[in-house]
């Protein structure tokens, strides 16, 4: 088991952020451009928003999809348990 710790920065929304975790770099920036675009998605329809609220939504609606996701993959396994 790999004990290193990957340390990156990245930026999200014009906002510099040192992270460290147990995943690969490119795992890491992914993730965070991940959070960007959809931080960068929300400001687009809302401009008036606060970075916070911005952040907010941007995180309400990727739980939404991460939900559907679930539920979805949820639905497929019990259709392999039927077969």
């Amino acid at each position: 088991m790999n004990d290193k710790k990957c340390k990156v920065t990245v930026e999200i929304f014009g906002e510099s952020y040192p992270l460290k975790g147990d995943a690969d770099m490119e795992h890491i920036i992914k993730t965070a451009a991940l959070v960007d675009e959809r931080m960068r998605k929300v400001a687009r329809t809302n401009a008036r928003l606060s970075p916070a609220k911005i952040a907010v939504l941007a995180a309400l609606n990727l739980a939404d999809e991460f939900i559907r996701l679930e539920t979805d993959y949820q639905e497929l396994l019990e259709l392999l348990d039927k077969k």
